[in-house]
């Protein structure tokens, strides 16, 4: 019987136990505390520069990933700030600068915005993720690996 060493490769299911940090060394997320990521890789679920760089890493294996906007949530794009007036928010609704409001567009999909500002002449709306523009860091370490099945592989994601 042969001791094949698992290594993380396209159609794996990842387990995965990770910090992420920006430059000021805040902590923005973690698994400490909960259950590791688990997704399938090689399906685009993480984000690419970090899908990127656990390639070829085995079980208990740790590492420490720097990943630019480019290959995280994107640069910062200045078309996703828009101006909306104020009465389309209910009246009662108090506004703040960095809240996050959840809204859905003209055919109904969801999505995020956070307000960039407030002036008599409306309310400035930022739709970037909160984490465009940032370098992250990440340690990761991978907790477990196996082989998707064939029905995760069909679906395209881990079914945990």
């Amino acid at each position: 019987m042969t001791d094949t060493k698992l290594t993380v490769v396209d159609g794996m299911v990842v387990s995965l136990d990770y910090t992420l940090t920006l430059d000021d060394g805040d902590v923005i997320d973690t698994s400490d505390g909960r259950e590791a990521l688990q997704f399938l890789q090689g399906q685009g679920q993480i984000i690419p520069g970090l899908e990127q760089a656990i390639y070829g890493m085995s079980i208990g294996e740790e590492k420490d990933v720097e990943v630019a906007p480019g290959d995280g949530y994107g640069e910062t794009d200045p078309d996703a700030y828009q101006m909306v007036p104020h009465d389309l928010f209910p009246a009662d609704m108090e506004l703040s600068e960095g809240m996050g409001l959840r809204m859905r567009d003209e055919s109904g999909r969801p999505l995020e915005a956070f307000v960039a500002g407030i002036s008599p002449e409306g309310v400035l709306l930022d739709f970037n993720h909160p984490l465009a523009g940032e370098t992250l860091f990440f340690h990761v370490k991978i907790a477990d690996l196996r082989p998707g099945t064939s029905e995760e592989l069909a679906h395209g994601h881990a079914h945990g």
